[in-house]
């Protein structure tokens, strides 16, 4: 029997709400944006992100369900998104999910937002099933994962500091581009030349974790050097050594993950995933090593509804249900289930 599932991911600076019938068939997705907002400060203001959560939840939640076409009482569960992220405003979410959980007498999804990253390239191809080995990229996550099941992973690499996101973010800001940086500087990279300026590629001897503090520190130092001597820095030049330094420290560690554990199919997640310099050496190398490799549309490379109503569905179905003790948390491994830590405070 199907199973309808409308979904709420609040993790950041999106309002999201989706509709799913069996996870990977998507009825509705409906997104509010804060970015035009929070472009005024440079970033993302947490307390700005839960009260415009706060006031476009409910909205995004009634406009999902008009345009799926779906009766609240059809609904066979809620999920929201409860962690990591910007606590306040998992809260958000998190809380309303629970409350119409409550009202309907329907089970509650706690759902991981890397995880729904992942999950983002099942609903993408419907042919996709786990093992595999999957990148998840973005403004505060780069993981490196290996994907047993549905509901099963273990993390392989991480950051040691700051997200690939997080660089190019503040690297745009430097430079003058509008917020938020990571499309901003994709489109300037394709008119640079990656050669001109040279950028550290941090990774931790015998690991496959990776660093990206030393790379934003750099290029914002050559800006700010540039500037007290009077010269000027090229956008583009340094956008592309900027691209090319991402994606020459991550993809070997991406090739080598799937290598170390016999995976045939790679997937790549996360608003970095869209980055067209990362997306063109992930397919050479996956190409060079006969590997399969999965990029989600556009689209779904951003904080969404769908990834999160597609992965509920699986872990519905692993019977990882929590309850309205539900807590979110700031931060949390992809190989933790959300449902275990119910009453943690």
């Amino acid at each position: 029997m199907s199973k309808l599932i409308l979904a709420i991911e609040s993790s950041c600076d999106e309002t999201a709400c989706a509709v799913s019938r069996d996870g990977r068939e998507i009825l509705a997705d409906v997104v509010y944006s804060q970015a035009d907002m929070h472009a005024l400060y440079g970033g993302v203001v947490p307390e700005i992100a839960s009260r415009k959560h706060i006031e476009k939840v409910s909205l995004v939640a009634e406009q999902a369900l008009r345009q799926a076409g779906v009766r609240r009482e059809e609904l066979d569960a809620v999920a929201a998104t409860c962690a990591p992220g910007l606590i306040g405003a998992l809260l958000v979410g998190a809380n309303f999910a629970k409350a119409a959980a409550m009202a309907l007498d329907r089970p509650f999804v706690p759902v991981h937002h890397i995880r729904g990253h992942v999950a983002a390239n099942y609903v993408a191809f419907p042919e996709l099933e786990p093992p595999m080995t999957a990148l998840v990229a973005s403004g505060g996550h780069t993981v490196i994962l290996d994907i047993s099941d549905y509901t099963h992973m273990q993390v392989l690499g991480t950051t040691r500091d700051d997200a690939a996101g997080e660089a190019f973010d503040k690297i745009a800001r430097v430079l003058g581009l509008p917020y938020p940086g990571g499309a901003a500087m994709d489109r300037l990279s394709r008119e640079g030349d990656p050669g001109r300026y040279k950028l550290p590629h941090a990774g931790i001897r015998d690991s496959l974790d990776v660093s990206f503090s030393g790379l934003k520190t750099a290029a914002v130092n050559l800006v700010h050097n540039a500037a007290q001597k009077g010269e000027t820095v090229s956008g583009p030049d340094l956008a592309a050594a900027v691209s090319c330094a991402v994606a020459e420290t991550v993809v070997p560690r991406v090739i080598a993950a799937a290598k170390q554990r016999g995976r045939r199919r790679v997937a790549a997640a996360g608003g970095v995933a869209a980055n067209s310099t990362l997306r063109a050496m992930l397919q050479r190398e996956c190409d060079r090593a006969g590997l399969a490799l999965y990029l989600p549309p556009l689209s779904l490379c951003g904080d969404n509804g769908s990834m999160i109503a597609c992965q509920a569905y699986f872990e519905l179905m692993a019977g990882n249900v929590g309850t309205l003790d539900q807590n979110c948390f700031a931060t949390m491994a992809a190989s933790e289930d959300v449902c275990r830590f119910d009453n943690a405070l």
